[in-house]
């Protein structure tokens, strides 16, 4: 990390305001554009660096793409790069999901506004399930015979959950962290250094977050709080934003809920930057902000806390196994919440055709990015609801 790099601050800034601005696909998309650009192109990075900083990237908690991109700028330019290629990469989606909010909450008891998003949500039904399949595969396994007798105890966790978020419709983040407790303790029992960590842990994410304040403070607490429990895809996130903002404490409808899926679906940069658009339509623009910044908070201080000895991390055996019980669990909220989203949202032949269109077009269509799926949906949408 000591090498003298071949790039300026400068660049570094505006090569993730360019990403940030035009980088469509998702996670891996994103990731991919960074290795391309970064140690293929322009070798700024090495491949052992940029690999590093993945293995990083997916053992913390925090978005993947924007969690590798902040490590990236830490490699040559430490806190100060890791601090302004992050705000660099958030903030050209964050402006966009700002200004959608805007025209969105002006405009969105039009009667043509709500037929694009009759179209939009069932899309975002198909392609959420979807990505709630592959996360599944990606973070536990398929499931047959050799993966459950080797993973039984993670699928265990995965279906209690599912079920545990259906029957509550709530996200129990206590049970995450058992969860990664349970499975550290019997695949790689730690030292008490890892187990005073997860005590803290325990601390952080119950009795310190329950207390009354106003809204803007709610916000914060909130999206602190989902934020540090992100693991690899955005979409990770949807449980916690789905049982907080739309569950507990009501401030927006299951169709606005949608709609926010949709429009971080649309736009380019990292998908946990719908929490902008959420935070607007909660308490305006200091309320974007302020969801913005506390979700990504976590994401940044572990990072440049972990950074400079990630060898040791990356090779832990007790915080491999640690993010692996949390991991299946979270994904186990995923399903589950998306299990409710669809009960509300398909509610007719229409909706579940779009719903199954969208999925069997991200199968069998290689090519196609989800943002284009979202356009034809809304187009399909208006026509629907105009030929009635």
């Amino acid at each position: 990390m000591n090498e003298k790099p071949k790039y300026t601050l400068r660049e570094l800034i505006l090569y993730f305001l360019k990403l940030g601005t035009i980088g469509f696909g998702g996670p891996v998309a994103l990731v991919g554009y960074m290795y391309k650009d970064l140690v293929e192109n322009k070798k700024w990075i090495s491949d052992e660096e940029y690999k590093e900083g993945l293995a990083l990237a997916q053992l913390a908690p925090g978005p993947l793409a924007a969690q590798l991109g902040i490590y990236v700028g830490y490699v040559h330019y430490n806190i100060l790069g890791a601090t302004l290629a992050g705000f660099a990469f958030i903030t050209p989606s964050f402006l966009m999901v700002l200004l959608l909010g805007i025209i969105y909450q002006a405009y969105g008891g039009l009667v043509w506004i709500q037929s694009i998003f009759y179209g939009v949500s069932a899309a975002v039904i198909g392609i959420i399930t979807l990505s709630s399949y592959k996360l599944t595969i990606k973070s536990i396994g398929k499931l047959n015979l050799s993966s459950f007798k080797e993973k039984w105890i993670l699928w265990l966790f995965f279906t209690s959950v599912i079920v545990i978020t259906y029957i509550t419709e709530k996200e129990h983040i206590l049970l995450f962290v058992a969860a990664g407790l349970v499975y550290m303790l019997i695949k790689a029992r730690p030292y008490f250094k890892i187990a005073k960590t997860t005590n803290v842990l325990i601390l952080i994410s119950s009795g310190f977050w329950n207390y009354e304040s106003s809204t803007l403070m709610k916000i914060a607490i909130f999206f602190t709080k989902a934020g540090a429990f992100v693991f690899g895809s955005g979409l990770a996130i949807v449980p916690f934003l789905h049982s907080g903002v739309v569950v507990e404490n009501k401030w927006l409808t299951e169709q606005q809920f949608l709609d926010s899926v949709a429009i971080a679906m649309i736009t380019p940069g990292p998908v946990v930057i719908t929490v902008g658009f959420i935070g607007y339509l909660v308490n305006g623009v200091l309320g974007a902000i302020t969801a913005a910044l506390a979700t990504f908070l976590p994401c940044y201080l572990f990072t440049i806390a972990l950074a400079p000895f990630f060898k040791k991390i990356v090779n832990n055996k007790p915080v491999k196994a640690f993010v692996e019980g949390i991991t299946a669990a979270v994904v186990g909220a995923l399903v589950g919440s998306v299990i409710i989203i669809a009960k509300r949202s398909i509610v007719d032949v229409s909706t579940i055709l779009i719903a199954l269109a969208s999925i069997l077009s991200l199968i069998y269509i290689k090519k196609i990015q989800e943002p284009y799926i979202i356009l034809i949906a809304a187009v399909l949408g208006v026509l629907i609801k105009l030929s009635f």
